[in-house]
């Protein structure tokens, strides 16, 4: 215990100073010491990884101020004061102001460090609570933005979970509207960095003539029309987190100079020849495999190895079909109080028609829909607008039209190949060649 956390000791008299430094530090107990009240409140945060020890008399702000300035920062930091002859009444006003204890000079060795092993044990138990709390309270709001019960959708919130407190860069993969930006923003919002930017980057919207300066920022006169400095995207999520989205379609010059910032952790400005320190956890989305791109020489097979410390892979809605009713029933009370309309009913027609669809465009798609519903137009579009009718269809056709886009996915992923659907679904090539029959569907997928 004593070893994670320190004792910070301010005591303007060297000889007292060192002799407290020595017997804690003689004990296996951690310690940094100063010389007065400024200098420690310069070393002193809200979930402070320690406690203090204080003498009263210290020159300039004096222990007791000091003690109610670090008591309105963190109420539960314990403090302990060192107390002379004449200081009893302070001290004792100290314990009511929420000190954790005082010691009178001059004091033995052996009291100093009961006193503070105490405090350390109170500290340990308080900073171990309030980690708990923000990891309980990080996945409810994980919970409430995440919506699923299937397996799939548990087994991502656990790995957000775990990773959310490192800070190993991360690549998120998955297909176009499967959440991959909300998903960082959670990893973000659960993160030690909640309080810094989060600033996201679409790798694919920006021209490539302005990437770099967009990113890594420019210096006046850094290059025709650059009229004053611009902080970059990167510079701009010191102590929070950049999301570079459509990691894939960077072009590759700019992935050589990111993959620098990653490994030197500083970076330069357009125009600048001054090396600015850089602190940000990094996370990069895809829909692509980047590990086949980059056997193909279209991604920097060193940039993908440096971006995929962790992977976090992101089911499609078809792996998830479970969990589209209350993904459907959500986006319709969103909908609603979005455009003032009430919460229309989902009968068993609506219901089969969701679970049967093969939602290309995943959860992005299915909240599309929910808003059609919402507004009284569903049969504009898909899945509505294909073959949908208004009679609940029985069981029998619902689990067919799940089979077929099963099938159908199948095939599409991998280009019509009947040997590798027929081994993603779990069934002889024969059995698969009878139900492509069987639901009219092409060897690519389609009707």
């Amino acid at each position: 215990m004593t070893d994670t956390l320190k004792v910070l000791i301010i005591e303007d008299d060297p000889d007292v100073r060192l002799g407290c430094e020595q017997a804690l530090q003689l004990e296996g107990i951690a310690t940094e010491a100063v010389d007065s009240a400024e200098a420690a409140k310069r070393r002193v945060g809200p979930d402070f990884r320690g406690i203090i020890v204080s003498d009263i008399r210290l020159p300039r702000m004096d222990g007791m101020t000091f003690l109610r300035q670090i008591m309105a920062l963190d109420p539960e930091l314990p403090v302990v004061l060192i107390t002379g002859h004449g200081d009893i009444s302070m001290a004792v006003q100290a314990m009511k102001d929420g000190a954790q204890d005082f010691i009178q000079k001059p004091f033995p060795p052996e009291y100093l460090v009961e006193v503070v092993r105490r405090a350390l044990e109170k500290r340990q138990l308080i900073l171990e609570n309030r980690e708990l709390r923000h990891r309980l309270e990080g996945r409810e709001q994980i919970e409430a933005r995440l919506i699923g019960d299937s397996g799939a959708m548990k087994r991502v919130r656990q790995l957000i979970a775990g990773l959310a407190d490192s800070a190993a860069d991360l690549l998120i993969q998955g297909e176009t509207g499967t959440g991959k930006e909300l998903v960082a923003r959670c990893l973000h919002e659960a993160s030690p960095r909640q309080t810094g930017n989060f600033v996201a980057i679409n790798c694919g919207g920006l021209p490539e003539t302005l990437f770099e300066s967009e990113i890594f920022g420019h210096e006046a006169g850094a290059y025709t029309g650059a009229s004053k400095r611009r902080i970059g995207k990167i510079e701009h999520a010191n102590g929070g987190t950049l999301f570079l989205d459509e990691i894939e379609s960077m072009p590759m010059p700019m992935q050589i100079k990111l993959l620098r910032v990653l490994q030197e952790r500083s970076l330069e400005r357009l125009g600048s020849n001054t090396t600015i320190p850089i602190d940000c956890r990094v996370i990069a989305a895809t829909k692509e495999d980047l590990l086949a791109l980059s056997e193909q020489g279209r991604f920097r097979s060193d940039l993908y190895y440096r971006l995929s410390v962790a992977t976090l892979m992101l089911p499609s809605l078809r792996e998830r079909r479970e969990d589209i009713p209350l993904l459907f029933q959500h986006f319709l009370m969103q909908a609603a109080a979005r455009h003032g309309r009430p919460v229309p009913p989902t009968d068993a027609a609506r219901s089969n028609t969701l679970l049967g669809y093969h939602w290309p465009g995943n959860v992005r798609e299915l909240r599309n829909v929910a808003d059609r519903c919402v507004l009284g137009i569903e049969a504009s579009a898909p899945p509505f607008g294909n073959d949908s009718d208004d009679k609940p269809r029985p069981l029998s056709e619902t689990v067919e039209a799940f089979e077929r886009a099963l099938i159908a996915d199948a095939l599409k992923r991998h280009q019509g190949s009947l040997a590798r659907s027929a081994e993603a679904l779990g069934i002889p090539k024969t059995t698969l060649h009878d139900k492509i029959r069987k639901y009219g569907l092409s060897d690519t997928g389609t009707a």
